[in-house]
């Protein structure tokens, strides 16, 4: 028995003599089948509209209790159709049929045509405004029962043709996938001598072999000719910067490379970031969006999706959102959080719980702390960031500027420490180590302030040594810290609303209730858990959107600025990767 995977592809691959033989037996047997109930959908979509139509210039007769045909075809009569807005005076003979609802009246007038002059006077003094009278006999009452019928019988045939190309598409799917992967194998084949460099007799072939399969592809190549054929390998040192990239990462890391390649792809010198991203952001999001039942929805969320989303980039995205969630999770345990509510516990890390509704949730909120590990997490990015940066360009330039470069790095790095020891001599702040106790050496200033000093100043002067114009972005130092806060700042907001919604909901709305319970008690509860359920939905989508969004921007604009640049290419290898078939 062939096992299938979630798409229904069998995982048995097929072999390439045999699919030729099947493209040449079952494919036109098949093609003719699908053309002939595609032309067939094709009618019957052409009907549907067709009966669609009839029904809708009809509909506005349906009250009108004469047969259509009575209503034009007469020479010495004028026949007027259509709405009115105001009431209708004729002084003149005539025949009127209305159909009234609550917001239109249409009406069907016959009148003679030596009074037509009179008649449109009076129509447009009452806001006519006029339907043309469909081409049909009998009743419009009953002509619309008619094409609904036939549309009805219409759709249901269209059903059954739309079942049968499904069956086909989930009986022969592994074929088609099967046959196209075959047939654009052969024509990239085909094409491939067109990039050739051809030389009498010989050709020549450049390209890149990832450094692990060099010693495979030559063996292959050297069997494929006889041995005719000379492999020249490049020095890398001459290439690298034009060399495209293939990730090479852990099987955890790989979803998040969707991410990076919406930034930039790495250079093939440059540092891979994406394992340091997959870890980090979902970290981020937990910090962000840290509460186990909208951990919990997100997870059941991203796995239910599974099915539905099955494209290469939407897997990816769902995985990412997989590993986001289970963080939310965990940080939700860690906060005690649940939805707004406090869990049994206390919290392990820090409280986030507010003031809301007269409570904090049964715990104080740690505002101060969180805001301090925040700003502790953007110091060691920001630092990570800049000596990942030193190790890049020790990789990537060449030359006096590979050393001022990597000096300048060592310099930003300086400078942030720099004034952190002055801080640290100057405050006392929990969290933080307390240099103020120290005694003053010189100028009332302790050995940590003379430390900062001297770490700021030759951090200056490395950075200059590099470029001068780097001094005016000495103040984003700081902000870029500070912005880590962002962690925190987004959290405490999506911590409020789902307090917010709680005491609404419960508070204000279903509590009160209880205490004497009537029929219009229970629909004011009903009313309390739908502004519950609700709430936290779109508090949900905010915490997901705002989580995300906050904790891929710190990397994009705070982590990768530091020693990321991109720009790589993305290597294609000339053939495909093989899903459904074998030589």
């Amino acid at each position: 028995m062939i096992r299938e995977d979630e798409e229904g592809i069998p995982h048995e691959k097929q072999k390439n003599e045999h699919l030729k033989g099947l493209i040449g037996k079952e494919l036109p047997a098949l093609e003719k089948d699908v053309e002939e109930l595609l032309a067939r959908r094709t009618r019957l979509d052409t009907q549907i509209k067709e009966y669609e139509q009839k029904i809708e210039g009809l509909t506005p007769f349906k009250d009108i209790p004469v047969d259509l045909e009575l209503l034009r075809g007469y020479r010495s009569f004028s026949v007027f159709s259509g709405y009115i807005s105001r009431e209708l005076h004729l002084d003149i003979p005539h025949e009127i049929y209305t159909a009234e609802t609550k917001k239109t009246k249409l009406i069907a007038l016959v009148v003679s045509n030596s009074d037509r002059n009179t008649a449109e006077q009076a129509l447009a003094d009452a806001q006519f405004q006029a339907v043309p009278i469909p081409d049909e006999e009998g009743i419009a009452k009953d002509r619309i029962g008619y094409y609904e019928s036939q549309l009805l019988a219409v759709k249901g045939e269209l059903e059954e043709i739309n079942r049968r190309l499904d069956e086909i598409k989930k009986e022969h799917k592994g074929l088609f996938l099967a046959c196209n992967e075959l047939l654009t194998a052969d024509v990239e084949m085909a094409e491939a001598p067109l990039r050739f460099a051809t030389i009498g007799e010989s050709f020549i072939v450049e390209g890149w072999v990832p450094k692990s399969e060099l010693e495979k592809f030559r063996q292959g190549i050297h069997y494929a000719t006889g041995g005719k054929v000379y492999v020249y390998e490049m020095d890398p040192s001459e290439v690298e910067d034009v060399a495209p990239t293939e990730y090479h990462n852990v099987s955890f890391a790989k979803p998040t490379e969707m991410l990076m390649d919406v930034y930039s792809r790495p250079k093939y010198t440059e540092i891979d970031p994406t394992l340091l991203v997959s870890i980090i952001f979902p970290i981020f999001f937990g910090i962000i969006l840290g509460d186990v039942g909208y951990g919990a929805i997100v997870l059941a969320l991203s796995l239910g999706l599974r099915k539905i989303i099955t494209g290469d980039e939407g897997t990816r995205l769902l995985k990412v959102l997989r590993n986001a969630s289970i963080s939310s999770i965990v940080f939700g345990v860690l906060y005690s959080e649940c939805f707004g509510f406090a869990l049994p516990w206390k919290p392990i890390l820090f409280s986030r719980h507010l003031n809301i509704g007269g409570h904090a949730g049964g715990h104080g909120p740690d505002v101060i702390s969180l805001m301090i590990m925040a700003v502790w997490i953007g110091i060691l990015q920001i630092t990570l960031g800049r000596i990942l940066g030193m190790i890049n360009h020790a990789r990537q330039d060449h030359g006096a500027h590979r050393m001022k470069a990597v000096m300048a790095n060592l310099g930003w790095i300086m400078v942030l420490w720099g004034i952190l020891f002055m801080l640290w001599a100057a405050f006392t702040m929990p969290f933080m180590p307390d240099f103020t106790g120290l005694p003053p050496i010189a100028m009332g200033l302790n050995i940590a302030s003379i430390i900062g000093i001297v770490m700021i100043i030759l951090g200056v002067i490395f950075i200059i040594r590099d470029s001068a114009l780097e001094i005016v972005e000495l103040p984003t130092i700081l902000s870029h810290v500070l912005s880590y806060a962002r962690l925190v700042g987004v959290g405490l907001s999506s911590v409020a609303i789902a307090m917010v919604v709680n005491f609404i909901a419960i508070g204000l709305i279903i509590e009160p209730q209880l205490e004497s319970l009537s029929a219009v008690g229970v629909i004011i509860i009903i009313v309390g858990v739908l502004v519950f359920v609700i709430g936290h939905l779109l508090n949900t989508i905010l915490g997901v959107l705002g989580g995300a969004l906050q904790s891929i921007r710190l990397q994009y604009v705070e982590f990768f600025t530091k020693f990321y640049k991109g720009g790589g290419k993305k290597y294609n290898p000339f053939g495909m990767k093989k899903r459904f078939t074998e030589d």
